[in-house]
């Protein structure tokens, strides 16, 4: 018996999914997570003593989407947005969306429903949000977002991550990927691995593998068309409690190992999680991958929440006047990312926040 060939996709789609895709990847480009829920953002505020309220979370979002519009777009290719705040307009009335637009930015948008436990394991998780993802995604694509992203989470310990657990977070991401796509949505493929722990970079590079092979085969399975997605790793690096820190070099060297091994060739790009690193290691460590001497198939490049906002916040202090000081922030780092992206960061940008960790265990969204 000949098996069936799966290849539900028109070829209008194909080309639409892969072009956006593309031009997230552009070289030099990346992603500006700025998708914290209406807690975490709240955190974020209440580090610099400002209230969590929608007025101040709006004032912050405009302070990101409202920077220079010759120099922003030239480093950042794509937004994730949150819920709220892709209905949030600017105070001069023009939604935020318009004002990624005029800026050559794409909108994307966090579609996953957050964490819940997975019952029969030792305190791991899946992630909940697929029932009515497809309608959502439909409403979201004509609303102009074009992208989205999913978060699973798994964690290193002594017996974890589980079978089942690695299972279970493919096969929903692939159940993700595969409505986005439906929907004319590229999907942002995102299977964290915590930094959380005592382990080293081998026994970190081993379940990266793992956990990829696993995503790539469930990703297969459920006929998803790879050239119109995009995959958001954490980086290879020991557990935060580890002895010793890993230079930027063993992990780039560890990195590209785990992707060369794992991550098939038709994939545009891999847009890394900052992962809790400092701004600065964030940076340096993607520009060590970058130069990293091996043939990379893949763009390599970066989707930072936190290691592109840390020193913004902390320059603005939640001050009207203060919003040109945040977002000379935003430019320097960005463009530090986009020299990383190129393999081209000289290193030694500080921001605001210095080279302050911002690690958060067991971090949540």
């Amino acid at each position: 018996m000949v098996a069936e060939k799966y290849d539900t996709l028109e070829p209008e789609l194909k080309e639409e999914l892969r072009a956006i895709a593309q031009q997230i990847v552009e070289p030099g480009k990346g992603i500006l997570a700025a998708d914290e829920s209406t807690s975490t953002i709240g955190k974020r505020l209440q580090s610099i003593n400002v209230e969590n309220t929608e007025e101040n979370r709006k004032a912050y979002r405009q302070l990101l989407f409202t920077t220079a519009k010759d120099a922003i777009g030239q480093h950042i290719s794509g937004v994730i947005l949150f819920h709220e705040t892709l209905y949030q307009k600017a105070d001069d009335g023009t939604p935020f969306v318009e004002l990624l637009k005029q800026r050559n930015i794409i909108p994307g948008i966090k579609v996953d429903k957050g964490i819940v436990p997975l019952f029969g394991t030792n305190n791991e998780c899946t992630t909940q949000g697929l029932d009515d993802l497809q309608q959502r995604c439909i409403q979201y694509k004509k609303d102009g977002c074009h992208f989205a992203k999913w978060r699973c989470v798994l964690k290193i310990t002594k017996d974890t991550p589980s079978k089942l657990a690695i299972l279970e977070n493919a096969n929903v991401l692939a159940r993700y990927a595969s409505i986005c796509q439906s929907a004319r949505i590229v999907p942002i493929v995102e299977p964290e691995i915590l930094p959380d722990g005592d382990h080293d970079i081998v026994r970190c590079e081993q379940v990266t593998e793992e956990v990829l092979a696993a995503v790539y085969k469930a990703l297969s399975d459920h006929h998803v068309y790879l050239e119109g997605t995009l995959l958001k790793p954490n980086m290879v690096t020991p557990g935060q409690s580890y002895s010793t820190k890993a230079t930027p070099q063993q992990i780039a060297a560890a990195t590209v190992t785990a992707l060369l091994r794992t991550v098939p060739a038709a994939v545009p790009g891999i847009t890394f999680l900052s992962g809790g690193q400092s701004e600065e290691e964030a940076s340096v460590n993607l520009d060590a991958i970058n130069k990293f001497p091996a043939k990379k198939p893949w763009a390599l490049t970066f989707s930072y929440g936190r290691a592109l906002q840390a020193s913004v916040l902390r320059a603005w202090q939640g001050k009207a006047d203060q919003v040109p000081a945040g977002q000379q922030e935003l430019l320097k780092r960005a463009k530090a990312n986009s020299d990383s992206a190129l393999g081209k960061y000289a290193g030694g940008v500080t921001g605001a926040a210095g080279d302050a960790t911002l690690f958060v265990a067991n971090h949540a969204y």
